[in-house]
């Protein structure tokens, strides 16, 4: 049961710290979309990731639904600020970034007319800190490598399921690659891999397994402002969790679902709309997950 707690119901983000919407790691999954693997050129950038998650499904082991009252909704807005630099190392240029979250979750969970909790927070979430990212982009081809640190800057408390951070640091590692299969660079399949590596956890002294994710996007440009698309994820434990009271079972998450995004080059804004339906989730909630991105080139 513990388990079933901390990996679903703790609250983003890349990016906001929310068990809720990232299982038991930190990386949230669709925070990115149809081109999640191409790093923006040289400047200044601030991202607001708007990012709504519901679900009253809870999977077990074998993919099946919990047979629990269940019930969470996640909000997390989460400010990020990216410098992209004149810097070039292998040809690549050195870009950096900060993702600091805020988030409300609401949750609760009773079985058999017993209540096991009901809870709701909001507070800053877990902060991202990426120092190294190199970009390259190619005629017809994007490409992106980087490492990054989530700090555990967010309130945890193991006996409140709505905490907004996670009590536990975690290392990521980033490599991905967008593919453009006309000179225009109007069709695109893009995939990013992403693999965290988590700390000990405060108070409960679990260590979580490993998490491996890549999301992935099949887009189409129009009219050269706007962009269209699929996008989607997959998300898997790669190894077994540590400490008093963990459990064995590995977590597993899929989604897909629409995209939208349209740039404005007059005004230097863009805005993308996103929803995700997962699908076959196992030792995890399965539900929606809905981002509203508004973009400022400075």
């Amino acid at each position: 049961m513990r388990k079933f707690i901390c990996m679903a119901l703790t609250a983003f983000v890349c990016l906001t710290g929310s068990s809720a919407l990232a299982g038991s790691g930190h990386y949230v999954s669709g925070a990115e979309g149809i081109k999640a693997a191409s790093l923006p050129p040289e400047g200044v950038y601030y991202r607001l990731y708007n990012l709504f998650y519901t679900a009253d499904d809870l999977r077990d082991k074998n993919g099946h639904k919990s047979d629990v009252d269940f019930d969470v909704n996640v909000y997390a807005m989460v400010h990020r600020l990216i410098y992209s630099s004149g810097i070039e190392i292998l040809g690549g240029n050195l870009v950096a970034d900060i993702c600091v979250p805020l988030v409300y979750t609401d949750i609760s969970m009773k079985a058999g007319g017993v209540r096991f909790f009901d809870d709701n927070k909001f507070g800053l979430g877990d902060i991202l800190i990426e120092p190294a990212l190199l970009g390259w982009h190619g005629p017809q081809y994007d490409a992106a490598i980087g490492v990054g640190v989530y700090l555990p800057t967010g309130e945890f408390d193991a006996d409140k399921p709505a905490s907004p951070g996670k009590g536990f640091w975690t290392g990521l590692f980033t490599a991905g690659a967008t593919l453009y299969f006309d000179e225009a660079r109007t069709w695109s399949a893009s995939v990013l891999g992403r693999y965290e590596i988590h700390s000990e956890q405060d108070d409960t002294d679990i260590t979580y397994g490993n998490d491996f994710h890549f999301e992935w996007g099949l887009g189409k440009t129009i009219a050269q402002i706007w962009d269209v698309g699929l996008a989607g994820y997959c998300r898997w434990q790669v190894t077994d969790d540590s400490g008093p009271g963990s459990s064995n079972d590995r977590e597993q998450a899929y989604a897909i679902g629409p995209e939208v995004s349209v740039f404005v080059p007059g005004w230097g804004v863009g805005v993308s709309l996103r929803s995700l339906w997962e699908f076959e989730n196992k030792v995890n909630t399965q539900g929606n997950v809905t981002t509203l991105m508004i973009m400022k080139v400075f």
